[in-house]
């Protein structure tokens, strides 16, 4: 069973030209890109996105970073697409994240760590509705599925 997940490109990642590259490796993998505009995050947009770090002491830092540059937010689709593209993105620390990683080859930070991802199916069905309009997400079939996966698969 295929699932959506939304990626956000951060401003770190524009800064450094890396957007093309990020996108081609989740394209390469077999993720279908669904969704994708850049935008300019509002302070608005940030505090209900990071709610649940409103408590921490990092809480203005994380928004004033996501607010330097656009970003660029991507809905992707396939099956496993959250747990995917998790594993994909490595660790949230940089310094930590495994090579080979999208974090472990990037970055070397907590917060300038390329790409934010969602972390189960009910957050990315929030994040998703957060930044896409339903129009904005398209269906469309890739001729290369069965290509990627066993026909039972998808």
């Amino acid at each position: 069973m295929t699932e959506k997940t939304l990626v956000i490109l951060k401003p770190c990642t524009l800064q450094r030209s890396l957007a093309g590259e990020i996108i081609q490796r989740f394209e390469r993998k077999g993720l279908r890109l669904a969704g994708m505009k850049m935008m300019q995050l509002t302070d608005e947009l940030l505090s209900e996105h990071y709610s649940h770090l409103n408590t921490k002491p990092f809480f203005q830092r994380v928004k004033d970073s996501m607010m330097k540059a656009p970003v660029i937010v991507c809905c992707f689709e396939g099956v496993d697409a959250i747990q995917t593209v998790r594993l994909m993105a490595g660790t949230t620390n940089g310094r930590q994240a495994a090579p080979g990683t999208i974090r472990g080859d990037y970055s070397m930070s907590f917060q300038e760590n390329i790409i934010h991802a969602s972390d189960s199916p009910e957050t990315a069905a929030v994040e998703l509705n957060r930044f896409f309009k339903p129009q904005e997400i398209f269906d469309y079939k890739q001729e290369v599925l069965d290509s990627l996966y066993a026909r039972d698969e998808y």
